[in-house]
């Protein structure tokens, strides 16, 4: 889609939400018609959850492997997430940037904080659910939580929420289809400046 003749290093994008407010499903919706973008796939300590797989949705790793990847600064960014541990490998990312790749992460507020220093010029996008109240409802049907981490998400949810001024754009994701065009048309928008 956006060949050029000159190589250009790639483009970062980064996209944030809380939990439960569809950015897991965007991203997805975002990868059937951009597939030249590279999804960097972080790794985690956490348990997989039922219809993810390894190497797809993340690269699941013990603990003592994900603090020895910290010590050989293996990652681009990392951050404890709701007591599990998450991060960005490094060299994926440097390679796609280097070929030309745009390179999409899809990560955290903490984790957008530490690319944001890295990469200046990245593309910070973040996804809003429309209200509180929709985004219990959304993370009640997902049947994944007890009501005290519910709340735990909830609470955290509410925080990194007030992360959105710094980024360029904010989707509120009222109506999926609406919120993928605003995604997809940001991405092209910001891609076409850059060509400039």
């Amino acid at each position: 889609m956006w060949n050029d003749k000159k190589h250009r290093r790639g483009m970062i994008i980064v996209i944030s939400a809380p939990s439960g407010a569809g950015k897991t499903t965007l991203v997805e919706l975002l990868r059937e018609d951009f597939s030249h973008i590279y999804r960097s796939i972080s790794c985690t300590t956490r348990i997989t959850r039922k219809g993810e797989s390894h190497g797809k949705d993340y690269i699941f790793v013990k603990e003592d492997k994900f603090k020895k990847m910290i010590e050989n600064n293996e990652f681009a960014e990392w951050a404890k997430v709701h007591g599990n541990l998450y991060g960005t490998p490094k060299a994926a990312l440097e390679a796609n940037l280097a070929n030309g790749k745009d390179v999409l992460l899809d990560i955290d507020v903490q984790g957008a904080e530490k690319i944001r220093e890295l990469y200046p010029n990245g593309l910070f996008i973040f996804i809003m659910p429309p209200s509180i109240e929709i985004l219990r409802e959304r993370l009640e049907s997902r049947k994944t939580e007890n009501q005290d981490s519910l709340e735990i998400r909830l609470n955290q949810a509410v925080k990194e929420m007030g992360y959105h001024t710094r980024y360029h754009y904010t989707i509120i994701n009222e109506d999926l289809k609406e919120a993928e065009l605003e995604l997809k048309s940001i991405i092209v928008k910001e891609k076409n400046k850059s060509l400039i």
